[in-house]
């Protein structure tokens, strides 16, 4: 069985990784909102009189779409059943680093799943063309995404800058 590596928290406290485990959850949540919309529109479009006159290749880049929002629907569920399966324990770093990787892997899905539908939309609405610009723009977009903050966080080591929120002095309570 492969284990995960938990060297990032290897040294974190029970407080930093229960941390970490609710920034997890949070970014779950948000996902998993989105990941329903998608999938409400897409299961949407199958009922529609239009789809029955949709050509083939529509169809398929549909019935694509309807597998990858389930899938992420599924995966963005499964770190839910991991910490349900270990009730009145705190989150140990294992769960949290298995938990972290799949986060990663539903971010990536959806990517791909919002690339798709962009594809998909702009098919049915202008054609081909269209839709194959729309996905070269989706997919630049999606790896933007992936490499700028990357980039951006080497870039900050780099020339010894903190992010403009760390820099920030903390509100006090009178300014909240």
């Amino acid at each position: 069985m492969i284990r995960p590596r938990v060297t990032a928290l290897a040294g974190a406290s029970q407080e930093d990784v229960s941390r970490r485990w609710e920034q997890i959850l949070q970014e779950l949540r948000v996902t998993q909102t989105g990941t329903q919309i998608i999938s409400g529109f897409l299961l949407s479009v199958a009922f529609q009189q239009m789809f029955t006159k949709l050509p083939g290749h529509a169809r398929a880049i549909y019935l694509v779409l309807v597998v990858l929002a389930c899938v992420a629907t599924l995966l963005g569920l499964l770190p839910v059943v991991q910490h349900r399966k270990r009730p009145e324990r705190d989150p140990d770093r294992r769960l949290v680093a298995t938990c972290s990787r799949i986060l990663i892997a539903l971010l990536l899905l959806v990517t791909l799943l919002a690339i798709g539908v962009a594809v998909f939309i702009f098919d049915v609405v202008l054609g081909g063309i269209a839709a194959l610009v729309a996905g070269v723009v989706a997919l630049i977009a999606g790896i933007l995404i992936w490499v700028l903050p990357a980039h951006a966080h080497v870039w900050r080591s780099k020339h010894g800058r903190e992010t403009a929120v760390t820099e920030r002095a903390p509100l006090s309570r009178s300014s909240r």
